[in-house]
């Protein structure tokens, strides 16, 4: 199953950093860090049990190596991905679970850690929000030099908002057995 290494690293650093602004006490981040550990470890565990992996959108997605290989290659569809698993509520495709009514969903910084577990590179961070995006003025146009357009435009083009499912994200739930539930998709 896809982890990244760097799931956490985010909290960690940001600790530290405000130690060294004088924001808090190196004590505090100590037992800061500790509690994200403790937590990280009690992870792994719930992870390695095989109840957990029943019935669970995350499972299936960092376990399935060709939609991990797609996260990886396409920024884009790893961003279309993460915007997919916010505000929406998923079901598996099983007759328990729909009989039963079972369904997974996740906040937007949990989607953010499942798609940095799936690409096995960053952390939550690098995907939280990306689907909320401002419009830069004009002058903020004129500074940008011709690449940062270029990045732009691109972002505005691929990347969606929280909670939207796009076709390809669609299908590809589908393919492994999940469907979105309607009632709570806002595309």
């Amino acid at each position: 199953m896809n982890s990244s290494p760097e799931r956490g690293k985010f909290q960690r650093d940001s600790l530290l950093r405000r130690v060294e602004e004088g924001n808090t006490t190196a004590e505090h981040a100590e037992e800061m860090i500790e509690f994200h550990n403790i937590f990280a470890q009690h992870q792994a565990e719930r992870e390695a049990k095989p109840e957990w992996k029943e019935n669970n959108l995350e499972y299936d997605l960092r376990s399935t190596k060709w939609i991990c290989d797609k996260a990886k290659a396409r920024e884009e569809y790893a961003q279309n991905l993460y915007a997919a698993m916010c505000n929406n509520d998923f079901q598996k495709l099983e007759t328990w679970p729909l009989l039963k009514g079972q369904t997974y969903s996740c906040s937007w910084r949990y989607a953010g850690g499942i798609v940095a577990d799936m690409r096995e590179e960053g952390d939550y961070i690098d995907w939280y929000c990306t689907g909320i995006r401002g419009k830069p003025t004009d002058e903020d146009l004129e500074s940008m030099t011709e690449d940062e357009r270029a990045k732009h435009e691109w972002y505005q083009e691929n990347f969606v908002g929280e909670s939207v499912v796009t076709d390809e994200i669609r299908e590809d739930l589908l393919k492994l057995g999940w469907k979105v539930l309607e009632e709570n998709n806002n595309d």
